[in-house]
């Protein structure tokens, strides 16, 4: 059986502080959400501008990273893998949201225009 391929690359702003977790196990885990956009001339010649939100988890060392240095409207490239998140909501639906899970971390600007690379 062959392995597959799970990956994800994309660049775009943060759109909120990382919020950053510990297991009960004391492991860190940070969280935060990341805007993507595209602009297109459509067909009627007007500009038009779609954003996409993802919503980011990292781990360990990286989710530490992640907590100091990220601030919102940053710009960052994240790397990662595709997760699927399911739960049952109070009404008893199943609901499933999709998640990066981040492997690497580089600002591409910040307030110093410093390169940080996870």
């Amino acid at each position: 059986m062959t392995q597959g391929l799970n990956k994800v690359m994309i660049i775009g702003n943060l759109g909120r502080e990382p919020e950053m977790r510990y297991t009960p196990g004391g492991r860190s885990v940070s969280t935060f959400t990341i805007a993507t956009s595209r602009k297109w001339t459509g067909k009627d010649n007007e500009d038009h501008t779609e954003t996409e939100w993802f919503n980011v988890v990292a781990w360990g060392n990286l989710a530490e990273i992640c907590k100091r240095y990220l601030t919102k409207g940053m710009l960052v490239y994240i790397e990662g893998r595709l997760q699927t998140r399911h739960w049952e909501d109070n009404e008893g639906n199943q609901q499933k949201s999709f998640e990066i899970v981040a492997k690497e971390m580089v600002i591409l600007n910040n307030k110093q225009n410093e390169l940080i690379d996870a």
